[in-house]
């Protein structure tokens, strides 16, 4: 289903089913979308294999500066390890400031895109005609997580998940650099309830709405 030019911009913490979300509403309005986080995991992975310190500015900022959007390893990338690292990589104002241009051109296109990050909102598309802001409770994005490492045939200890994902909440919150936080025209929406058709369904609706 294409429409003419609609930006959705979907932000929330992780595990809150925002990707699933986006990836949804991406197909189902014939939209590029972008994962935004998988920049900051990207920028990591590059200095975790250079043997470089994650809050090394300078050889961050020349690590988000060479990506491509094109050879991420997806299922590397979104490892636990790469989550918490990418969550320390994108507290840095300087690796921000160089990923706003490549994610604010992916969203250019005429047709429009779907964004999925954490200052998708606030930041990167703050005019966009959609913005919706995920969220549910910590322990059930614990519990999803942990089902998401174990079906990738990871550990997964759901009491340092949870401890991880809150130490993720307070990091990216308390950034001085674009906090994670809705939008004040965001629509949020709750996904603790929800399974994956009811949030896509939620979702879907506040998209319409936002077109209409």
């Amino acid at each position: 289903m294409f429409v003419s030019r609609l930006v959705i911009a979907i932000d929330g913490p992780a595990a809150s089913g925002k990707g699933t979300l986006a990836r949804r509403l991406a197909a189902h309005y014939g939209l590029p979308h972008l994962d935004t986080g998988l920049l900051y995991r990207a920028t990591a992975c590059a200095l975790l294999d250079e043997g470089l310190r994650l809050d090394d500015i300078e050889a961050a900022v020349a690590a988000a500066r060479g990506l491509s959007l094109t050879d991420f390893d997806d299922q590397r990338l979104r490892s636990r390890e790469m989550g918490e690292s990418a969550s320390i990589v994108a507290a840095l104002p300087e690796v921000r400031a160089e990923l706003v241009d490549l994610q604010r051109r992916f969203a250019a296109t005429d047709e429009g895109a779907v964004l999925d990050g954490r200052d998708i909102g606030t930041v990167i598309c703050p005019d966009a005609r959609v913005k919706i802001f995920v969220t549910a409770s910590a322990e059930k994005r614990a519990q999803r997580r942990a089902l998401e490492l174990a079906g990738r045939g990871e550990k997964a200890d759901y009491q340092n998940i949870l401890a991880d994902v809150k130490k993720r909440d307070e990091r990216d919150s308390a950034r001085s650099v674009a906090p994670l936080k809705p939008a004040d025209d965001a629509v949020t929406l709750d996904t603790s309830e929800l399974d994956i058709e009811g949030a896509f369904g939620a979702a879907l609706a506040i998209v319409e709405k936002g077109r209409a």
